[in-house]
């Protein structure tokens, strides 16, 4: 009796041995089909939109070619420029001031000095240039976009439709550093697999070259959507998403608007608003004992102490949130007047939002992590194309709707998502709190330095995040 109890021992655990992992394989390809067919969730509604100067059209289809286009400039737009920069008016800052008050007068002096005498314009326009441009007509206004693709494919490698989104105040310039490292990663000493992408990189509708809606109510939705219509008419079914700031709000839009479409979203910046009990008593308990809420000792190392990182930091750096989310034309049309004005405003958000000790340095540490070429062809980019009310306006759009940014959160983003979390991005978001909207998270990697202009600042870092993202999604 004993040994024939081991043989039906025997023979019941060579049965479990094959039907555990066939069942678990079945369930986890269901599970898979569902996360990518969307079926069994509940999505935005992707809807439809008119954004054109007027009515929409009741007869007639819409323009669908894609166009290409050259970014050009001319002697008059330059000496229009000259002009207003010869009569910047300057005021003193007081003494000790840094960048405390916001942009420091006396490094603004030098800055604009550049700007005037040494900084080319033409020459900037070359180097915008020298990525393919691209013009095409969604719901009545001009999308603008660049559309890179690898110069050489090894054989049997696949090449991946990576779609990435700028915010504010940054633009498509962003990712000009990151875009030859996705694109020829062999090049550039990030050969480690089979990951080559095509990059997409559009305008937000207001900002740069993408024409301003025309309509109120313009938000991340429908951002989304005309976003997903342009990778349709580029001919892709399926791709991935990046993003930061409102980057990141658009693509996690699109990923629980059209999930079957997205095959992964990798996010380097993420903005959690949930409340309640629960939460206030984690994050009590998460600074005594933070393995007792799910915390990492790196979480909370990034997380606390609370009041001064998640209250005090976060008041002091989004003053300009509540002006652009309430009134935008009325600073905006200031902004768009004045050249230095502009650049004052938008190159503050890049000394504190890329490190919170520039705070204390009388150049606000632009030049520690980026050239002044760089930074003024951004501040150029809004300039040209007077851009800078109609970029301030999303916020007024988007916040009037879901002034805490969290309306969304009800609807679950089950494709496979990667976060890239850098340590002086403005708020950090711990994994276990990620995972109450992100379902379905592959990759959550703590970088080791770095800031909110991810792709512009550590662009090696983002690159090699997304080719580990995208390697283990394509594993999967």
């Amino acid at each position: 009796e004993t040994v024939l109890s081991q043989i039906r021992s025997f023979e019941y655990s060579q049965k479990n041995a094959v039907l555990v992992p066939a069942a678990a394989l079945g369930v986890g390809g269901m599970l898979l089909y569902w996360l990518r067919s969307g079926r069994k969730f509940k999505t935005i509604d992707m809807g439809d939109g008119w954004w054109g100067s007027g009515e929409r059209p009741l007869r007639g289809k819409e323009d669908e070619s894609i166009r290409p286009f050259k970014i050009e400039t001319s002697d008059k737009e330059i000496e229009d420029l000259h002009r207003r920069l010869d009569n910047f008016r300057f005021t003193p800052h007081v003494e000790g001031a840094a960048f405390h008050y916001g942009f420091n007068s006396s490094y603004l002096r030098k800055v604009v000095a550049y700007w005037r005498n040494q900084f080319d314009w033409r020459k900037q326009v070359e180097v915008l240039n020298k990525y393919p441009h691209f013009h095409t007509t969604i719901e009545g206004i001009d999308i603008h976009f660049i559309h890179v693709k690898p110069s050489y494919v090894p054989h049997g490698r696949a090449v991946q439709p990576l779609l990435m989104v700028h915010g504010w105040p940054g633009s498509f310039y962003e990712f000009y550093k990151i875009i030859p490292l996705l694109t020829e990663p062999a090049r550039h000493g990030l050969n480690e697999g089979d990951v080559v992408f095509e990059v997409i990189c559009p305008s937000i509708p207001g900002y740069g070259f993408s024409e301003a809606p025309h309509q109120k109510g313009f938000d991340s939705i429908a951002t989304a959507r005309i976003f997903h219509k342009l990778m349709n008419r580029l001919g892709f079914k399926e791709y991935y998403l990046q993003g930061g700031d409102w980057g990141s709000r658009i693509t996690t839009n699109m990923a629980q608007m059209l999930p079957q479409s997205v095959k992964g979203l990798h996010l380097n910046c993420v903005f959690i608003s949930k409340q309640g009990l629960g939460r206030l008593i984690s994050i009590m308990l998460g600074a005594y004992v933070p393995w007792l809420v799910g915390l990492s000792r790196e979480d909370a190392r990034r997380f606390y102490p609370f009041m001064q990182k998640n209250v005090y930091d976060v008041l002091r750096e989004s003053g300009y949130l509540h002006i652009q989310g309430t009134k935008p034309d009325t600073a905006g049309c200031g902004l768009n007047d004045s050249p230095v004005g502009l650049a004052a405003y938008i190159l503050e958000k890049f000394s504190t939002w890329t490190d919170k000790s520039f705070l204390y340095k009388d150049d606000g540490g632009l030049e520690s992590k980026y050239s002044l070429d760089e930074l003024l062809t951004n501040v150029m980019i809004y300039w040209v194309t007077s851009s800078i009310v109609s970029s301030m306006r999303y916020y007024k759009e988007n916040l009037s709707k879901d002034p805490s940014l969290n309306a969304y959160s009800r609807y679950g983003i089950y494709v496979p998502t990667g976060i890239a979390d850098f340590p002086q991005e403005i708020l950090h978001t711990p994994h276990v709190w990620a995972k109450d909207v992100y379902k379905n998270i592959i990759t959550y990697s703590y970088m080791p330095r770095g800031g909110h202009f991810a792709a512009f600042e550590e662009p090696k870092l983002l690159a090699q995040d997304i080719m580990q993202f995208v390697r283990k999604v394509e594993q999967l």
